[in-house]
């Protein structure tokens, strides 16, 4: 087996994924191109050397359809013969594509790759591609289907998270957020988002609320207790967990993700391709791993599939210094931390997607890329990159800092 090492990563700032957002006049296409051209720029890369190019994209429909990452490549000025894919596993996609091309490095079949992902949640709404376990009721059934958001209320409720334990969480994202964003801990890697003239529609995250008080997540309603009530879910998922007297509704968009627009991309390869070409390792990639979880809860995928990638890489919790994983919801985390026995100053030290938003294929990507960044600020050696996946499943990514 051959390592693969992780030689630079870039992101775009996340904007917010309305109308009226930094980036919502940018087309995916663009969104993605931009990293690749600055993943080149960066590393003066001849991109005949690049191999290969895969992108998460969860949402493949509309202009964000029919493999939308090779017009990208091709936009991004790189040459002809450079292939591209795009992955769609839900949430983890951007991690997917790293890892799929980060396996192919390590098979001996790809000597300089990239991995990333892109969203525009502005321009192609989450979910218009359809889905049949949402929408058939024969398959939805027979998997006791029920929303994300149900799924996250029933973990709090099971694992007895109140409405202040969650947004506590929610407010700590805040706070870390806007402090690493304060000190400076994302600028080397957020590059400005250009319009066609060259003049910066966005160059910082757009999403955070760096004021938020408890009073204001207090004050917000439940986001789901209607969808469990008035649309039924709640029975659905009782029936799953007839242990469950009644689910309790504590998340609110204040300790949700967010909505957002963004891309990123991860240079990856073998070391032989690095030391040709000039590029300097930043980090082995140890060990990656995917399972599948239960879909009704759909959120609890992260743990089983963090103790696989330490099983396979002969390592256990105690070796990670640090751990992002995706704040899809707040009871995510705190269900992580958990079961795990993790301490809060282990994970999402710069804050997540409560506070920046998930830019729903992208978002796997720019978190190995926050992973190494703070692995270099603080001098920590390993950390490990979790995301919970729709439909039940997880993914887990380890790296080990050069």
């Amino acid at each position: 087996m051959v390592d693969a090492y992780i030689f630079d990563h870039v992101r775009t700032p996340r904007g917010r994924g309305r109308a009226n957002g930094g980036l919502h006049a940018v087309p995916s296409v663009e969104l993605a191109a931009q990293v690749l051209r600055a993943v080149q720029r960066r590393n003066q890369l001849d991109t005949r050397e690049v191999e290969e190019v895969g992108f998460g994209i969860v949402t493949p429909f509309g202009e964000q359809g029919s493999n939308l990452t090779r017009p990208a490549i091709l936009m991004a000025g790189y040459d002809q013969t450079v292939p591209g894919f795009h992955v769609d596993r839900a949430c983890s996609s951007g991690l997917d594509a790293i890892n799929l091309v980060a396996g192919q490095v390590m098979a001996g079949q790809l000597g300089l790759a990239i991995g990333g992902g892109v969203e525009s949640m502005s321009r192609v709404p989450m979910g218009s591609q359809g889905s049949a376990w949402a929408r058939d009721p024969a398959v939805a059934y027979g998997t006791y289907f029920a929303p994300q958001g149900i799924g996250a209320d029933l973990i709090a409720t099971r694992s007895g998270f109140s409405r202040a334990d969650v947004d506590r969480y929610a407010l700590h994202s805040q706070e870390r957020a806007a402090r690493a964003w304060n000190e400076g801990r994302f600028t080397g890697s957020v590059i400005p988002v250009v319009d066609a003239l060259g003049s910066t529609l966005l160059k910082r995250d757009e999403h955070l609320r760096p004021e938020t008080r408890a009073e204001d997540l207090a004050a917000l309603q439940p986001a789901f207790a209607q969808m469990g009530t008035l649309g039924g879910y709640d029975a659905i998922a009782l029936q799953k967990y007839p242990e469950v007297f009644e689910i309790d509704h504590v998340h609110t968009a204040g300790n949700s993700s967010g909505i957002v627009d963004g891309a990123a991309a991860v240079l990856v390869g073998s070391r032989e391709a690095g030391e040709r070409l000039g590029l300097k390792p930043r980090a082995r990639i140890r060990s990656f791993a995917s399972i599948g979880s239960d879909p009704t809860i759909m959120l609890d995928g992260p743990a089983p599939a963090s103790l696989r990638a330490l099983k396979r890489a002969g390592m256990s919790v105690a070796d990670i210094d640090l751990f992002e994983l995706n704040e899809a919801f707040a009871s995510v985390v705190l269900e992580y931390m958990r079961v795990l026995n993790i301490s809060h100053d282990r994970i999402n030290v710069n804050g997540g997607a409560i506070a920046l938003g998930h830019p729903l294929g992208a978002t796997g990507a720019m978190l190995v890329g926050t992973a190494l960044d703070e692995l270099e600020r603080s001098g920590a050696g390993t950390a490990l990159v979790t995301l919970c996946v729709g439909i039940g499943m997880g993914a887990a990514t380890i790296i080990e800092r050069v």
